[in-house]
């Protein structure tokens, strides 16, 4: 492993914990940045993340464990950041330190609010970070499933094939293959996208339908993120390919999956703001609903996306979710 590489994740959940048990596997030294100072604290002394994956156990000797963003900047090399997109911008704006030079990649599966764009071109835009400094880890890899060690695979997209290489190697171990991705932009839509697609899974599954008609979801769901990826930014890719359709079925069907929980809880009759009060994590479906809505009504040419519709619709308008998904279901085949 290259010795000037420094580590840095951001981050104190349950993904940002995986990542940095993945990269354990490689290194001797992760900085890891967390705001939350109990549960640093908690870390040092018991050796696992108190609120998430709890049956990780680290060598904290690999750690260095801070709440100072700052320092978790300054003294890296390539920073992932896998902090909710809802909160990304917040934790942004407590740096006095630059970005420049960094290499910054994100595991996060949503959309900033703040400006309605994917953390990638958000990087880009408001912090001037150069697209080949800039990349994306993407699934299909649940972390409940990285604790466990199961085999997992990852995709790492980057402009620059050399940062793609040196992370995919970082991340890679016995238990998690990793492969290398030019498509920046189009892997993180579909990790956004699947997100709301997995919202509708959730809510079928909580009305009560069953195995059979989930798979005609998957299958329109996949062509509706074609269509919507494409129309975002064309270039030639196969939406066959794990980064796409793979974590699409992983998180439309997993158990593990919160937006599918939180879909579900949907589907059963909970009001959206009592199932996000019962969720203790983030469901970054519901946020990205909004803005991949509305970002398609900005398109030069409309994208027909009835399963996005159907979600916002209910999400967003308080549209009932038996009538409006019943209804949903004469407009896929």
């Amino acid at each position: 492993m290259d010795k000037e590489l420094r580590f840095a994740v951001l981050g104190g959940g349950s993904w940002a914990t995986a990542i940095v048990k993945m990269l354990t596997e490689n290194l001797q030294k992760i900085t890891w940045y967390m705001r939350n100072e109990d549960a640093i604290a908690h870390i040092r002394k018991q050796r696992h993340n108190p609120n998430y994956l709890s049956s990780v156990e680290f060598d904290t000797s690999q750690l260095v464990l801070t709440a100072d963003i700052d320092e978790a900047v300054k003294n890296n090399t390539i920073l992932i950041f896998a902090i909710p997109s809802v909160f990304l911008e917040s934790e942004l704006k407590k740096l006095t330190v630059s970005l420049e030079g960094k290499i910054i990649f994100s595991a996060i599966k949503g959309i900033v609010p703040e400006t309605g764009l994917i953390v990638g071109e958000h990087f880009h835009e408001i912090y001037n970070i150069p697209f080949e400094n800039i990349g994306v880890i993407t699934g299909p890899c649940h972390a409940e499933e990285v604790a466990l060690e199961r085999l997992s695979y990852l995709t790492i997209a980057c402009a620059d094939k050399t940062n793609a290489v040196k992370v995919a190697n970082s991340l890679k171990s016995d238990y998690i293959k990793t492969k290398i991705s030019d498509d920046i932009i189009g892997t993180e839509y579909a990790a956004m996208l699947k997100n709301i697609y997995a919202i509708a899974a959730g809510i079928y599954h909580g009305l009560g339908y069953g195995d059979n008609f989930q798979s005609v979801l998957m299958s329109n769901s996949i062509r509706e993120m074609k269509r919507y990826i494409k129309r975002v930014h064309k270039m030639k890719r196969n939406i066959n390919n794990s980064a796409y359709l793979g974590d699409l079925l992983v998180t439309g069907y997993s158990t593990f999956s919160r937006n599918r929980m939180f879909g579900n809880m949907i589907g059963k009759g909970y009001t959206v703001k009592s199932a996000m009060m019962e969720m203790s994590m983030v469901a970054e479906g519901y946020y990205a609903t909004k803005s991949a809505y509305e970002l398609k009504t900005n398109f030069k040419s409309k994208v027909r996306t009835p399963i996005i519709d159907a979600v916002y619709d209910v999400l967003y308008l308080g549209k009932n979710a038996k009538h409006t998904f019943a209804a949903l279901t004469n407009k896929i085949d």
